[in-house]
């Protein structure tokens, strides 16, 4: 009896951490991901923000969602799930199928303000390659970005 209280309690506190660890977001979630870190970065300011943006174990950071931000010309600043990323122009970036993602990423930005992409991308929960749709949002000179892999 004592054992079967046990696995109950533990699975009550460990399958929620798992859980969020490993399933997959939504694109839903994504843009709200990207409006939270806007409003952080504003009231916090862009280094405050970006230091946060690039913890793996910050408050941006959670299984498959996690924020990037790039200048308008292509310089990695913030990237949550790959800090090697961090200060490197992307713009020559591309996806599983040689999809231009960071160019295009700009291009949305700078033309439309905000909007979605779709491409192909290693998704750091699984590590396999999944399709992705990421939403983007231009603010002053940064371009702020999250995704969510598709369900399987």
């Amino acid at each position: 009896m004592k054992r079967f209280i046990l696995f109950f309690i533990i699975a009550a506190f460990v399958s929620p951490a798992y859980y969020a660890q490993t399933k997959n977001s939504t694109p839903k979630q994504a843009e709200e991901w990207v409006k939270k870190a806007i409003a952080f970065y504003k009231e916090a300011g862009a280094e405050k923000a970006f230091k946060e943006f690039n913890n793996p174990k910050g408050k941006f950071t959670r299984g498959d969602l996690y924020i990037i931000v790039y200048d308008l010309d292509g310089k990695c600043l913030a990237q949550g799930s790959d800090p090697a990323a961090v200060g490197k122009n992307r713009m020559d970036l591309k996806d599983a199928d040689g999809k231009m993602i960071v160019k295009d990423r700009i291009e949305i930005a700078k033309t439309k303000g905000k909007g979605w992409q779709n491409y192909k991308w290693a998704n750091p929960a699984t590590k396999n390659v999944e399709a992705k749709t990421v939403y983007v949002e231009k603010v002053g000179k940064y371009v702020f970005a999250c995704g969510a892999y598709s369900k399987k």
